[in-house]
């Protein structure tokens, strides 16, 4: 053995001395080095036709992909709708315009830095670091990609999920995902951190609020489930919004409805919390014992109580201003871009496309639209419409469906006020129904139109009449039995019976319509209507309304609203000048930029001498008229209203229109589906109308005495004088006529100034009453007698009984004047009275 070893070791030996074993290391060495050497290269060439493959395939899925400037991704990053809000007058929030999803904008430094830190430790915890992508994410999320694996751990960072939301969509694939990477890096390039998570912040979802609706946005999830502002967030409350973006409908704390969730239903949100203050405290954001406090902290006492939306609490309001601000941001698009009225009649598809963007505009655009509505006041006025006790019955009556089947249908009496501001337009208040129905959504304040009955004689008939000089307040009219317009039209007054001879002033106060008629038809030729009414705002006459001789007692083919009807009457409360009615004041964009504001541009109508003249002759409509009710009713009586009361056809509708120096107020009542209101109550309809009108007034007055119920009287202008003149005829006074003691004063416009004496009345054979019979007996004698040539002349010879001339009131003065005994067909064989 010993020697076998021995040989061995002397081989080896005599080979070193030879170079034969070096030989053979040379040869191994070089043969190794080669082997390594080929298997690097052979790896490289690999990782690179791996990599020329990738980036290959990661070319060719972002090929079609822009190259976006900055510009261009800021007006996409920052391209996120924001909810349009509402505000009452002065600036007071009224709420949120009906959207799909409610968010309000918030700047970086309004916003809690304990929410800052609490997103990027659930969301992105590398957020700081990284330029946009983490390598190893991509890697995990494109390994279980392509292994089809399922469970799928995302790798998004805030920055992505950015770029997901505002640029690029949700959909699952390589090619949405690369070109999310791609435009992630170059976001980076161009936005600094704050920027970007600022935009994150704005953007993300976050459930819904206590009103029930969806909410994006930290601010609007701050204000809506905690009820502070982002930038006050506790740290419990900070780390509850930072989970609730990863399961939205799963943690947020209210159901659609707005109401609280069970206490078993909020627990995965409050986990969630617990999982985003764990995170914070492994990032050392927050101390153990800041973690412990906050773990422990009952954030469910934080929710705040459910908060009806605007909808909800002011839905005559909301809707109202909807319809109107969508008027106007149409208005503003159309005139950006250069298109007309008339280029939306000629084409349809224009009128739609302007419709569609006018809606998406006011609902995501975040306006900030203020009204002229005072809270108080129209929260007063709501508290008084829906306990009010005197509207009257419901009624009954059978209705078809579609199907030919009758049902039955019970419907209330419903109502509609207004209250104008005379000398701005501006709509103070309004009561839009007893009850808001969101299946038709009518205002009876501002969309019903019904025929507005005798509130449109000082409108239509004696103002108009007054300016162009036909009539004073003095002038005589006679109210008896007659027909207009050649024979076409007849009419009775309301509740039938004549008055006689009386004043325009008379037969306004007591609202006679046959006077009202007449007055119009001495003027219809000059359309008072166009010429009058139409510049006073109302806008729904038909040409046939224009030639009618009833629309002078306010019957119409589709009647008045309500707002136009009381617009219309403040430019009585505002020295003869129209300030169209408006309920928009001004709309601002989020930054603040007004983009519309009113302005208030009079129109005249009535001179001063005749606007003064009208406000007199409805003073006595309210002081010992057919609205002297009020005066029970009002709690301040020392205010200068003026007004006049209403009833359409068949009792369907009763108005009361009133002004004073600085506000006009008007209500309706009526049946949506017209039907007689005249039903057997302890008040007739009118006051039952009367009633509602004083309560809202009273309610209003206590908001703002100032302004509903001011101490300063109508101002009397230059022209307006007092004189005396003649009852039967309306000129100056005669000895006759102060003989039978019918001289009477009353106020005039100095410009039509009677000039003519008295000739209605003269001696010689009369007919005259019996003592203390109403005319209707006459026997004949001697005296004063109406002239039969002024008979002829205002038309009164073709009566057939010249008794209905005398007045129902100061009877023992009319029954002084006897009807000549030529011109009556009566005969007595009684001698001289």
């Amino acid at each position: 053995m010993k020697e076998n070893l021995q040989r061995f070791f002397n081989t080896i030996k005599n080979w070193w001395k030879k170079g034969i074993l070096q030989q053979a290391s040379r040869i191994t060495y070089d043969v190794v080095w080669n082997i390594v050497l080929f298997v690097m290269i052979i790896g490289v060439i690999g990782g690179i036709f791996v990599g020329g493959i990738g980036l290959g395939y990661f070319a060719s899925l972002v090929h079609d992909e822009p190259l976006r400037s900055e510009a261009s991704m800021a007006e996409d990053i920052y391209n996120y709708s924001e909810t349009s809000s509402i505000y009452f007058a002065n600036d007071v929030y009224l709420g949120d315009i009906r959207s799909d999803l409610y968010r309000e904008e918030v700047k970086l430094e309004n916003i809690s830095p304990t929410l800052v830190d609490a997103v990027i430790a659930t969301e992105d915890e590398y957020f700081p670091e990284h330029e946009g992508v983490v390598p190893k994410a991509i890697l995990r999320a494109t390994a279980q990609e392509f292994l089809n694996s399922s469970v799928q751990t995302g790798g998004s960072t805030l920055t992505q999920q950015l770029i997901k939301n505002q640029i690029l969509t949700d959909e699952v694939s390589f090619d949405r995902k690369a070109k999310e990477i791609l435009l992630a890096m170059r976001l980076e390039n161009y936005f600094t951190k704050d920027e970007i998570i600022e935009a994150y912040l704005n953007i993300i979802p976050y459930g819904r609020n206590s009103s029930g609706r969806n909410i994006a946005g930290i601010q609007t999830a701050s204000k809506g489930i905690f009820g502070v502002d982002a930038s006050e967030l506790t740290l419990p409350q900070a780390a509850y919004l930072a989970g609730l973006p990863q399961g939205p409908s799963s943690y947020t704390p209210f159901t659609a409805e707005g109401e609280l969730k069970s206490e078993e239903d909020l627990q995965p949100g409050i986990n969630r919390m617990k999982t985003v203050l764990n995170r914070m405290q492994d990032m050392d954001y927050i101390t153990d014992e800041e973690l412990e406090e906050a773990a422990n902290y009952d954030i469910a006492g934080d929710f705040i109580d459910s908060v009806p939306s605007s909808t909800d609490r002011y839905p005559y309001v909301t809707y109202e201003v909807e319809k109107r601000a969508k008027e106007i941001i149409r208005g503003l698009l159309m005139e950006e871009d250069g298109v007309t009225e008339e280029d939306l009649a000629e084409d349809d598809d224009l009128r739609k496309e302007y419709a569609e963007r006018t809606e998406k505009e006011m609902r995501d655009g975040g306006y900030q639209i203020h009204t002229t509505i005072n809270k108080e006041m129209y929260d007063a006025m709501e508290e008084v419409a829906k306990n009010y006790s005197d509207y009257g019955y419901a009624q009954t009556y059978t209705a078809t469906n579609s199907d030919g089947e009758e049902y039955e249908v019970t419907q209330p009496i419903q109502a509609g006020a207004i209250m104008v501001e005379n000398n701005s337009g501006k709509i103070l208040s309004f009561v839009g129904g007893r009850g808001f129905d969101e299946e038709h959504q009518v205002n009876f304040a501002t969309d019903t139109k019904r025929s507005i009955g005798s509130t449109i004689k000082p409108l239509l008939d004696y103002a108009p009449a007054m300016e162009e000089g036909i009539i004073q307040p003095a002038t005589s009219i006679a109210d008896y039995p007659r027909s207009f317009a050649n024979g076409t039209y007849d009419l009775k007054n309301y509740g039938g019976g004549n008055y006689g001879l009386v004043s325009a002033r008379t037969a306004l106060t007591n609202s006679y319509n046959i006077p009202a008629v007449d007055t119009y038809m001495k003027i219809i030729d000059k359309d008072p209507a166009a010429e009058y009414l139409e510049k006073m705002g109302i806008t729904s006459l038909t040409e046939g309304d224009h030639v009618q001789p009833s629309l002078s007692i306010g019957a119409m083919d589709h009647g008045i609203s309500v707002e136009e009807n009381v617009n219309a009457f403040s430019t009585f409360g505002n020295n003869g000048k129209f300030a169209d009615a408006y309920m928009i004041d001004k709309i601002t964009n989020a930054e603040g930029d007004v983009l519309y504001e009113h302005k208030t541009e009079p129109v005249d109508v009535f001179s001063p001498q005749t606007t003064y003249l009208t406000v007199d002759m409805m003073r006595d409509v309210i002081n010992n008229g057919t609205a002297r009710y009020i005066n029970s009713q009002l709690q301040n009586t020392n205010v200068d209203w003026a007004g006049k009361t209403g009833t359409s056809q068949d009792y369907h509708d009763a108005w009361f229109v009133a002004t004073n120096p600085n506000v006009t107020f008007g209500t309706w009542i009526g049946y949506e589906k017209p039907a007689s209101i005249d039903h057997p109550y302890h008040l007739t309809y009118s006051q039952r109308n009367m009633k509602l009108w004083t309560e809202l007034i009273n309610a209003s007055a206590k908001v703002d005495p100032v302004l509903v119920t001011p101490e300063k009287r109508f101002e009397r202008p230059d022209g307006i004088v007092e004189r005396s003149y003649c009852a039967v005829s309306g000129k100056l006074p005669s000895d006759l006529c102060e003989e039978v003691g019918l001289v009477k004063t009353d106020l005039f416009d100095s410009r039509y100034v009677p000039t003519e004496k008295d000739n209605s009345l003269t001696k010689g054979s009369r007919l005259v009453p019996k003592s203390g019979d109403d005319g209707s007996s006459l026997s004949k004698g001697n005296g004063i007698m109406f002239n039969p040539d002024w008979l002829r002349e205002e038309g009164y010879d073709n009566m057939s009984d010249f008794s209905m001339l005398y007045p129902r009131t100061e009877t023992d003065k009319w029954l002084k004047i006897g009807i000549p005994a030529s011109m009556s067909s009566s005969s007595s064989n009684d001698e001289d009275d």
